[in-house]
């Protein structure tokens, strides 16, 4: 008799803890239906049920870390991130998805005043023309994922078929704006779908969890008979790397066997990379450059006490070793020291028979220009 007063009164203590839905962290809520019948003032509890209602993905902790699994390898999310979507969407995972692309986004957006000076030179190329684009991150560890990786070569082959074909001959810097609004499908299982450039870099952004940013693009082309050469340097995959050399080498007879040319090419787009000219010839420094140079060296001279005649000569000979530091014709090429690129180039030329020159070229170095977070405030940042 007591056990069964003691089971009733429990029975209506729970029932009316019910009266309000609990939501459990295993899948599913529990409420109660209770259904009152008045037959004297007071009411009487004549009917408490318990309904529960799971969800279509998961009833138990062993269901819950297979949707965990499979969100993250769908986003590459944080696993904290993937987790808290799942639990506010009740483990659906189509609705989980889709909430934790709007959070990415919104957390993309809040990152996106931070230093982002890591990342990848993505290059694509055809016979005439070369584009060459740089996709920044904040760490060395996106830059090596491969869903950031297949995002900056379709951009950089985006913005080589976006260029005019009827472009004159030189280097000509990429109208991002223009190139953000294309749109771009990206043939990857995580960003499958046409939509537009900037949205794929916050989608990206999104799920590495770091600012990511289109900086700068180039494209370079020929309109004379010759080579379009490129070199890499630091590459994970071909068209990918943190320095890129493009040079194209014209040649004045349409008839000439290219082979030579193109091995030179090669050796020559290597050299750009490592030596780091700033201009073709002499001619294209500029007056206030080599002036300022001169008043340099000429102070540097001066100090050694020396005679003025002597001086003269020290200013001449240090301003040619400047020439030769900055000017890609001057420079003593990298595969063979003995000659510089001017005499490679004349060589070239009673090679194959016609004359050879260098059309145009172009380095480009991921960062160059910005300033690296130091990092402990890297880390503060990423935290």
């Amino acid at each position: 008799m007591m056990f069964s007063r003691g089971a009733k009164q429990s029975i209506e203590i729970l029932c009316r803890r019910l009266n309000t839905p609990i939501h459990s962290r295993y899948g599913y809520s529990t409420q109660t239906c209770r259904e009152n019948l008045v037959s004297k003032p007071n009411y009487v509890i004549n009917h408490c049920a318990l309904v529960r209602k799971y969800s279509s993905e998961a009833s138990s902790p062993s269901d819950h870390m297979s949707l965990i699994k499979k969100l993250r390898e769908r986003t590459s999310a944080p696993i904290k991130e993937v987790k808290s979507a799942l639990i506010d969407c009740n483990w659906d995972l189509e609705a989980a998805q889709k909430e934790l692309r709007k959070r990415g986004i919104v957390l993309a957006s809040k990152k996106s005043s931070r230093t982002a000076a890591e990342g990848l030179l993505a290059l694509a190329q055809n016979d005439t023309k070369a584009a060459v684009i740089e996709l920044n991150c904040e760490t060395d560890f996106v830059a090596r994922n491969e869903i950031f990786q297949c995002l900056a070569l379709s951009l950089a082959k985006l913005a080589l078929s976006a260029e005019s074909s009827g472009q004159v001959s030189g280097a000509f810097p990429v109208g991002l704006e223009s190139l953000e609004d294309l749109k771009i499908n990206i043939n990857h299982p995580k960003l499958n779908g046409e939509t537009t450039v900037q949205n794929a870099i916050k989608e990206v952004a999104a799920m590495m969890g770091e600012n990511v940013k289109l900086r700068r693009g180039f494209t370079m082309s020929m309109s004379a008979h010759g080579v379009m050469s490129t070199y890499l340097h630091t590459c994970p995959q071909p068209g990918l790397g943190r320095i890129a050399g493009i040079l194209s080498l014209e040649v004045e007879d349409e008839k000439v066997c290219l082979d030579g040319v193109q091995r030179v090419g090669a050796e020559l787009a290597m050299h750009v990379v490592a030596s780091k000219p700033l201009v073709l010839t002499k001619e294209l420094v500029s007056n206030d450059a080599v002036q300022n140079e001169r008043e340099i060296l000429k102070s540097q001279a001066e100090s050694s006490g020396r005679p003025q005649a002597a001086i003269e000569k020290m200013v001449e000979g240090r301003l040619r070793k400047y020439f030769e530091e900055v000017v890609l014709m001057e420079q003593k090429f990298i595969v063979n020291d003995t000659i510089n690129v001017k005499t490679l180039l004349s060589d070239l030329s009673k090679e194959v028979g016609s004359p050879v020159k260098i059309g145009n070229f172009l380095r480009m170095e991921v960062g160059e220009g910005l300033q690296r977070a130091d990092a402990p405030e890297a880390l503060a940042q990423a935290a």
